[in-house]
């Protein structure tokens, strides 16, 4: 066992917060740090909490009461740590509290109590820092924060207004995930298609040239990684239409992760989105023409303060019209902070979890309708689990965690590889495939 300094990390919320801990556990292993497992097998553990909803922040408190329990030394950081007194009300005992992506702040919290070995002879970190997920993929965030002003999220309250991240730096990250076998990067930020907008699209060196700090030139500097690339958080602005090139030239994963929330222009006013709602069933038929292997996901908010029975109808008869292949739906909660508390006509939860259901029905027999039409394609899907007669993996329109499966027969793969397979049978979220010769 090592004799080095132990630290646990308990790590919930999105893949931004993913990212937030896998910088610092890059830091501590540079340091001298030991990472360990459980909570008996730590001298401290942090955790990276959430608090965009109501449900998360309960978690997180629930989170750091067990860690309190299970090991007594706690560092809390995240976006629930911008609320200190409400983690001190709950939990006095912790160690320290710092906010979302405070690296430097979280590890002079463990150096007080865990002093660092700073043993400057070992090499104690691969080039591409300390990754959580599995070797063959990784999330490559650009950006931090968001200008938006969403009636219902407190996400600028928790993490700031955007702040981009130079295209080289970006780019020189991506260089060394694929260096260590990485063969998918997700770009993720909370809203991608802004990047840049902060430090107005400033240029950086990469290679040798200058790259422009935009998404449309960052994702063309990314398709020449060969890699897979994944784009996550699209807003649809108008210059996404620019991505469809690089997208028919395999350069980009035909996928679009697009948080639409809702689709009544009413209630698109009210949470502050954009609400050109004509125009956007417009843009998905141009880009589906233009791409026709799209894959576009979206996430839904139901409940919201004044929607009405209309209004939901319309969400519904939209979304059949929209052919979405991958949905996600909240019901609505009344965050704290969070402007849309103070719109009257709050929706009663029990009508909340009814038209929950009824989207998420509604949605499933279209992403089976979706799905009905890959039966006899072949595809390319990456590995992502062995098991003793089949691989699981996901296609070009499957994201990790959130979307569907590929279940191939035969167990002749290696996690991590990109291989052809023929759709024989689909579900309303995986697909069943052979490999094709």
């Amino acid at each position: 066992m090592s004799s080095n300094p132990r630290v646990g990390f308990v790590s919930l919320g999105c893949p931004k917060a993913l990212v937030d801990t896998e910088r610092i556990l890059s830091q501590l292993q540079a340091e001298g740090y030991s990472t360990a497992s459980d909570y008996q097998g730590s001298d401290l553990v942090v955790v990276n909490t959430c608090g965009f909803l109501d449900s998360a922040r309960e978690e997180s408190l629930e989170a750091i009461g067990e860690a309190l329990t299970e090991n007594g030394q706690v560092v809390v950081t995240g976006c629930l740590g911008t609320e200190a007194e409400l983690i001190r009300a709950a939990h006095p005992n912790v160690l320290a509290i710092t906010g979302p992506h405070q690296y430097e702040a979280v590890v002079s919290a463990i150096h007080e109590v865990l002093p660092p070995p700073h043993d400057p002879f070992m090499d104690l970190i691969p080039p591409q820092g300390i990754k959580l997920t599995p070797k063959h993929y990784a999330y490559l965030k650009i950006s931090e924060g968001c200008n938006h002003q969403c009636s219902f999220c407190i996400i600028p309250q928790l993490r700031g207004n955007l702040v981009s991240r130079l295209a080289g730096d970006v780019l020189r990250e991506a260089e060394e995930l694929v260096k260590a076998g990485v063969q998918e990067l997700l770009v993720i930020s909370q809203d991608t298609s802004a990047y840049g907008v902060d430090i107005h699209y400033a240029k950086s060196q990469w290679r040798d040239r200058a790259i422009t700090t935009r998404m449309t030139e960052l994702c063309t500097a990314l398709g020449e990684l060969g890699v897979w690339i994944r784009l996550h958080y699209v807003y649809p602005y108008p210059h996404v239409d620019e991505l469809l090139s690089l997208m028919k030239e395999q350069k980009l994963l035909p996928y679009l992760d697009v948080p639409f929330q809702h689709a009544s222009n009413r209630l698109l006013r009210a949470m502050k989105r954009p609400a050109a709602e004509a125009r956007t069933l417009e843009r998905i038929r141009e880009w589906r023409r233009q791409v026709p292997n799209l894959t576009i996901r979206s996430t839904f908010i139901v409940g919201f303060p004044g929607e009405t029975e209309d209004d939901f109808k319309f969400l519904l008869d939209w979304l059949e019209e929209a052919e979405l292949d991958r949905v996600g739906c909240f019901r609505y909660e009344a965050v704290d902070g969070a402007a849309a508390n103070q719109l009257g006509n709050a929706v009663p939860e029990e009508l909340k979890e009814e038209r929950w259901h009824r989207l998420m029905e509604a949605q499933q027999k279209i992403s089976a309708k979706r799905l009905q039409e890959r039966i006899g394609q072949e595809i390319q899907v990456i590995i992502d689990e062995i098991r003793e007669n089949e691989a699981i993996g996901r296609s070009e329109g499957d994201a990790p965690e959130i979307d569907g499966k590929v279940l191939i027969t035969g167990n002749t793969f290696n996690v991590g590889d990109i291989v052809r397979a023929r759709v024989e049978k689909a579900g309303p979220y995986d697909l069943w495939a052979t490999c094709a010769l």
